[in-house]
């Protein structure tokens, strides 16, 4: 008996990608045409929401969800994961719609969620900085600014993964079912590594595949000093509860072994 293909839908928010939206969508229905396309736009004022639209109209498989007012990255995301779920969709993918994440690494970054030789995965990462990723046309401080956040994460939190920023990644959607998405207020950097540890935390299995990641070429670059600072601030706070915890957990062992060996 043939197996069905899992129910995949691509959520791509969008803010201002007139220029960039309807070439990014032509190439990931090529690159995976089985899939299904969320476009979440956040009453993008330069008319994306209407490019959006008219694709949806020529495309079933493209779906739109409008919002008034720009709200931020991880809320956009939240939102479309609430649609996928509540639309039984099997896997959700995150992906940009600047052209920074090709479409044509996306079958890569699917397959990796069910291995033939190893255990399957809850979340999937398309990952810049393990062998084989790759970036191109980035600025020398956009490189160090990202390598740097990464590391720092790692450092701070524990969790074992070179790119946990990256924003081109696909979940299970029964992971995100187990997880408390109305607790999630992150953006930008984030609100991925926000995510990312809710799944490692959670007990998934989590994977990075090597992609390559291209500056955009037209629009401009959501990113702000607010999100870095906002990042910064939550990774250590997130560090220090977590490192916190494991030397509470190391000291109440060192007690109990030393109360074990004190002769009765």
């Amino acid at each position: 008996m043939a197996v069905e293909a899992p129910r995949t839908v691509v959520v791509i928010p969008t803010y201002n990608e007139a220029g960039t939206l309807e070439g990014t969508l032509s190439r990931l229905r090529r690159a995976v045409p089985e899939a299904h396309v969320l476009v979440v736009d956040d009453g993008s004022p330069d008319g994306t929401g209407a490019i959006a639209d008219r694709l949806a109209a020529a495309d079933p498989s493209v779906n739109v969800l409008h919002r008034a007012e720009k709200q931020g990255l991880g809320s956009a995301y939240i939102a479309g994961f609430r649609w996928a779920l509540e639309h039984a969709f099997d896997v959700v993918v995150e992906m940009d719609a600047d052209g920074s994440h090709q479409p044509e690494q996306l079958p890569s970054i699917l397959a990796a969620l069910e291995p033939a030789d190893g255990p399957a995965a809850d979340l999937v990462l398309g990952s810049r900085w393990i062998r084989g990723g790759e970036v191109q046309n980035w600025p020398v401080h956009r490189e160090v600014l990202s390598r740097g956040a990464n590391l720092y994460t790692r450092w701070a939190t524990g969790i074992p993964l070179n790119d946990a920023t990256g924003g081109f990644r696909a979940y299970r959607a029964e992971a995100l079912r187990g997880l408390a998405l109305d607790e999630v207020a992150s953006q930008g950097y984030c609100f991925q590594i926000d995510m990312a540890l809710r799944v490692h935390d959670a007990g998934g299995v989590v994977r990075e595949v090597p992609v390559l990641f291209v500056d955009r070429v037209e629009g401009e670059s959501k990113m702000s000093r607010e999100i870095v600072v906002e990042a910064l601030v939550r990774v250590t706070s997130w560090g220090v509860q977590r490192r916190g915890a494991q030397l509470l957990t190391a000291l109440r062992s060192t007690t109990a072994a030393a109360r074990r060996r004190r002769p009765s």
